[in-house]
């Protein structure tokens, strides 16, 4: 099992401070950072600069938002970070949700699966070399009836891994058939299949199996006897996640968990979110929720929390060390790097 971090967001603002948090896990021997937008700083351009900073780790958007790039683009920036960071990049993609997709770039959320297909196999087709000619929903290249005319990008052809963050059983069918790895959130170990299972028929829809694909999920990471604070401490995020990542007709991140055996639970905090009662849905979260999507408490509730993520098939766990401070931060990152590896020995069954 490989190790992979977020940029954290408290230290955005300070690209030095961020610059030396990645160079130091990059020497700790971390995997990748993963750089994600929103509606604040994009996904790309944290990644050049941290390009010029590091030598071994990987640099993967996560994400950027299907339907904010035509594929030339999202090709031509992919090919760009490739270079400079001598392939070091990784290209991940998501649907986001209507609520940014429409409020924040003004783009119509619809059919998302379908414009995320299009715009990996138009994005292959330009980063491969070849003429740009794509036919399909939202993707029609070279414009039919204009004066354009089919063209080949003049930069080296690149082979950039493409992962996907994808939430519904389509999405994430899709993702076995197309993806180099998938980018899990939402996620539960104990209810993997859930997931699983439909990227596994994706999969195999393209003649390989489960195994062939990399498969990232995690959480927050926290030491400490203390459970209850550092559960208490992520109610008013998850809360936030049930409620806010979306609307009440779309969210994407709710209907996962409602999914993965917190139905119930999800549609009260819901709820109550969207009724304006935000204390009351963080106290709505259940603790059991907060501990199975995270990896908090004491050394060995970690350590086997680490056992169950390996167990369900996960390849690379994906982490947001605890910490006020980056020193902090570092040293939570340190104790988890050395539980993951320690796990990595262990011998463990056959992932599903």
């Amino acid at each position: 099992m490989k190790l992979a971090i977020g940029l954290h967001r408290e230290a955005i603002e300070d690209w030095e401070a961020v610059a030396a948090y990645v160079t130091e896990a990059e020497r700790m021997g971390v995997d990748a950072i993963w750089s994600a937008e929103a509606w604040a700083h994009d996904a790309v351009t944290p990644l050049a600069y941290l390009a010029a900073k590091t030598s071994r780790i990987k640099l993967g958007t996560g994400i950027i938002q299907v339907g904010t790039r035509t594929p030339a683009l999202v090709a031509m920036t992919a090919m760009s970070l490739a270079s400079m960071s001598h392939d070091r990049f990784l290209l991940g993609l998501g649907n986001s949700g209507p609520q940014v997709i429409e409020g924040w770039h003004g783009v119509p959320f619809e059919r998302p699966v379908t414009r995320m297909k299009e715009l990996v196999e138009a994005t292959r087709v330009a980063m491969r070399g070849e003429r740009l000619v794509y036919s399909g929903r939202f993707y029609q290249l070279p414009r039919p009836g204009g004066e354009g005319k089919a063209l080949r990008s003049g930069a080296q052809p690149r082979d950039v891994p493409i992962y996907l963050a994808t939430l519904s059983p389509k999405a994430l069918e899709l993702t076995g058939e197309l993806a180099d790895g998938w980018l899990g959130t939402s996620f539960i170990p104990e209810h993997a299949d859930v997931f699983f299972t439909h990227i596994a028929r994706g999969a195999a829809k393209a003649g390989r199996s489960l195994q062939d694909l990399d498969l990232q999920a995690g959480g927050g990471v926290a030491f400490s006897d203390d459970v209850d604070r550092l559960v208490q401490a992520r109610k008013p995020g998850l809360a936030f996640t049930l409620g806010a990542m979306g609307s009440a007709q779309h969210n994407f991140y709710n209907d996962a968990f409602k999914r993965g055996g917190y139905d119930e639970e999800a549609r009260y905090v819901q709820r109550l979110w969207l009724e304006g009662r935000r204390e009351d849905a963080a106290a709505a979260v259940p603790d059991e929720m907060v501990l199975k999507s995270g990896l908090l408490g004491t050394e060995a509730m970690v350590r086997e929390r680490i056992r169950v993520y390996r167990d369900a098939g996960i390849t690379t766990l994906r982490v947001d060390p605890a910490g006020p401070t980056i020193a902090a931060r570092l040293e939570t990152l340190g104790r988890v790097l050395d539980l993951v590896r320690s796990v990595s020995e262990e011998s463990a069954p056959a992932a599903p």
